[in-house]
């Protein structure tokens, strides 16, 4: 398989309020790539938001702002590219969001949503929370909330769930955006 695992975390409620991101590039089953890094998202932190993910506005201060990452992550996000998400209806969200915040042009790309891969494959787990379905999984997840550590992941999910039930078994969760 090959896919992109993408995880945001936000300032703020709002979604166009992207303050880091990360990339975990998967060819051919294997982990080419990785790419992360923090962003200014313009924007007040949410104490709320600090206390999930541990990043503070002090902490992006220096940081590039969006437009200055999409330019780097654009290239990934084409037709026929495959961008997987642990509960993708937010990070695809953010990703559009921030783009429109900005002007830019909205991409189109197919994307997939490991929770509900992991509803389907593992419905017995008392939920399907990243934590609890890497933990279920054997699948290491360093420090939660952590952009890169939570790509890594999502990417190991979706790995493992192709190692176990089949590429064409993941056919029917896929969607365009």
């Amino acid at each position: 398989m090959n896919f992109i695992a993408i995880d945001f975390e936000t300032a703020a409620s709002q979604r166009a309020s992207a303050c880091s991101v990360a990339l975990t590039v998967v060819r051919d089953n294997q982990v080419v790539d990785e790419f992360y890094s923090l962003i200014n998202p313009e924007t007040s932190f949410n104490w709320r938001n600090v206390q999930v993910h541990g990043i503070h506005q002090r902490d992006v201060q220096q940081a590039p702002t969006f437009p200055a990452i999409w330019e780097i992550i654009k290239p990934f996000f084409k037709p026929h590219r495959l961008v997987i998400a642990h509960n993708n209806r937010f990070d695809n969200s953010v990703l559009k969001k921030s783009i429109e915040r900005y002007g830019l042009l909205v991409p189109h790309y197919q994307t997939l949503d490991t929770v509900k891969t992991a509803k389907q494959f593992y419905p017995e787990f008392p939920n399907h929370k990243l934590n609890t379905v890497s933990e279920r999984l054997g699948i290491t997840l360093n420090h939660h909330h952590n952009a890169l550590d939570d790509s890594r992941a999502c990417a190991q999910i979706l790995l493992t769930e192709r190692k176990q039930f089949g590429s064409a078994a993941l056919q029917p969760f896929i969607t365009n955006v």
